[in-house]
């Protein structure tokens, strides 16, 4: 960015903000004349609910109340101004969200500030005319615990640079920014210490007459609160008015209720009509109009901004695809202690002499591994290991053990299925891609594959999380591929085999795109590996396609049929590196060209 550039931007913020403030202005004297009268009549309308939006947005703000705050209903109706000593500790805990911006120019001078607040784990919410585009974003940072203590000494600051790469989601007229924000600091401090301040899209959070306070960083200082006798004066659409001291740099503060509550996102002082020296109230965008364009806006954005877009916790909501009377997915929830005693994909399965290593990825694919939380990239459950593809949601492959002395033929149960909590939900596909279609949550790691000895049905259940399926058409998940599947169990149960079991999608670049944010594989592979009775090892490959099944998509095989192929040609086809598997596989010399058809269990060469 030049430096012209950069004094464009900083006359562009102080116009955007004076444009602010005289728009403020006009809404304030549009509603001189009815101010006085809702003054009078508020009274009568909360309780004899005259209006039925204003009846509707009480019994929403009396929703928001902890029952055990027995005086917080005689504060909303303005008789009382007696607080919890609680409120205090409330307080502090919702100002660590919220972070003095300095705008920088490309030389790191700071020519502006703002305030703004943390509203998920990787996104920062203020004012369109603080950070009005992603290159002044992109030299912003957030400072945190820009604040004194009780010594008036400085507290530690923690800077953190904003990531408009990843997500910049604006509005002029509604006066917001939503920009993500890089989760550690340059001293490694987690952003995830300074929590975040939930949004909540239903209006009626705060009513006229109530008090609001506001966290701030007045003039780029050091953090500040204004509380109580903040008397909300009006409510618009889209605003609310309300007597409170802020200056400039206050821009893009939360204006709260007294649950702590954000209800607005502060942005302009109201001048007044007769006399631009002085100001008669403050202006806030309504939290519920901002949530409500963001709902408007998501089907416009990329699959990863939409995963950050859903971490806001309330309000957010992805389409309804079930149509009314449509069986939904039940969704269930295990605690990190489920997985403590999975060891995952045993290598040695086999024998010390066999020992069969997790397929490894090429350089390009290994970037896109999905980082669990605890910064390892396998999941590991019971008898099977799952790694997961970061932008597409899906699992690169799973592996696991089967024992054919020790398997055991349970029973399935309900439907249930689980997000695994090791892994953010941003990089798992749910309910929203399986619901009221023709795609089954197609098991990689079949259900009864891993379940055998004394964990045989904790096993079986963990083959129910959303890491370990893959969207495919019911004819491919129920017929032909599940037979291939029979086929390989039985006869591991019949010689008492082990067999070691690799299963994944083709991912390719041009796979169908579905409900604009997901890309169906058309293909799926397996590798079965095993002891032969003279002692040597056994690699087998097999390709399924889903041709004629789901529209438009294209295939390096022919339509809807099951392949056996070179191990050779899974690597070419999915980028992962099985070792020294293609040397035991018995059609890589004869048939490294094409594929057998399989057409019954006799075509199947071991």
């Amino acid at each position: 960015m030049s430096e012209e550039q950069s004094s464009n931007i900083t006359q562009l913020g102080k116009a955007l903000a004076y444009g602010q403030q005289q728009a403020a202005a006009q809404r304030y004297q549009a509603r001189a004349s009815e101010r006085e009268r809702i003054k009078k009549s508020l009274i009568e309308k909360r309780y004899n609910s005259l209006l039925v939006d204003e009846a509707k947005r009480i019994e929403v703000r009396k929703s928001l109340i902890n029952p055990r705050d027995r005086l917080a209903y005689e504060r909303v109706i303005g008789e009382s101004d007696l607080l919890p000593i609680s409120y205090l500790e409330a307080g502090l805990n919702a100002a660590k969200p919220v972070c003095c911006i300095e705008i920088h120019d490309k030389f790191g001078r700071v020519y502006g500030y703002g305030t703004g607040f943390l509203v998920s784990p990787s996104l920062l919410l203020t004012n369109n005319h603080v950070l009005e585009n992603a290159d002044a974003a992109l030299l912003s940072i957030a400072k945190f615990n820009y604040e004194t203590d009780l010594q008036m000494m400085p507290r530690q600051e923690k800077s953190f640079r904003l990531d408009p790469g990843k997500l910049f989601l604006t509005n002029k007229q509604l006066d917001f920014t939503l920009v993500a924000i890089e989760t550690a600091s340059n001293d490694n401090t987690k952003l995830s210490d300074f929590g975040s301040l939930k949004l909540n899209a239903e209006s009626g959070k705060v009513l006229l007459g109530e008090y609001v306070s506001i966290i701030q960083h007045p003039g780029g200082g050091a953090k500040a609160l204004v509380i109580r006798e903040n008397e909300v004066k009006d409510e618009f659409d889209e605003y609310i008015h309300y007597a409170t001291d802020t200056e400039p740099g206050s821009s893009g503060s939360p204006v709260f209720n007294d649950g702590w509550t954000v209800v607005a996102l502060h942005h302009a002082g109201v001048p007044d009509p007769n006399d631009d020296t002085k100001w008669v109230a403050n202006e806030g965008i309504r939290i519920s109009s901002i949530m409500k364009y963001i709902n408007e806006q998501r089907p416009n954005l990329s699959v990863n901004e939409k995963a950050l877009v859903d971490e806001l916790a309330l309000g957010i909501q992805r389409p309804p695809y079930a149509e009314p009377g449509t069986e939904r997915l039940t969704i269930g929830e295990l605690g990190k202690e489920w997985y403590e005693a999975a060891s995952g994909y045993d290598t040695l399965f086999l024998g010390d002499n066999y020992e069969v290593p997790l397929p490894t990825l090429t350089p390009g694919l290994e970037r896109d591994v999905a980082t669990l939380i605890d910064g390892s990239n396998i999941l590991q459950y019971t008898h099977f290991s799952v790694v997961m593809s970061k932008p597409r949601r899906l699992a690169f492959f799973t592996a696991v053990n089967i024992d054919g002395g020790q398997k055991k033929d349970l029973k399935r149960t309900a439907d249930k299925w689980y997000f695994d909590p090791r892994l953010e939900r941003k990089y798992q596909c749910g309910p929203e891609l399986y619901e009221n279609n023709e795609l089954d949550r197609g098991h990689l790691v079949r259900r009864l594959d891993p379940a055998w000895g004394e964990m045989a049905g904790e096993a079986s259940e963990n083959t129910f999380h959303f890491t370990n399926c893959a969207p495919q058409h019911k004819n491919l998940n129920q017929k032909t591929w599940q037979h291939l599947e029979d086929y390989i169990l039985k006869n591991a149960g019949r010689y008492d085999l082990k067999v070691n079991v690799f299963t994944g999608p083709v991912l390719r670049v041009d796979d169908l795109i579905y409900r604009r944010e997901f890309q169906i594989p058309a293909e799926f592979w397996k590798v079965v590996v095993m002891v032969k009775d003279n002692g040597d090892l056994s690699a087998t490959a097999y390709l399924q396609t889903q041709k004629n099944l789901i529209d438009n998509l294209e295939f390096a095989y022919g339509e809807y049929q099951t392949y056996q192929v070179p191990v050779v040609k899974i690597e070419q086809l999915t980028g992962l590196n099985f070792g020294n598997l293609c040397g035991h596989d018995p059609i890589a010399n004869i048939e490294a060209a094409v594929g057998r058809t399989i057409l019954s269990a006799e075509d199947i060469r071991l």
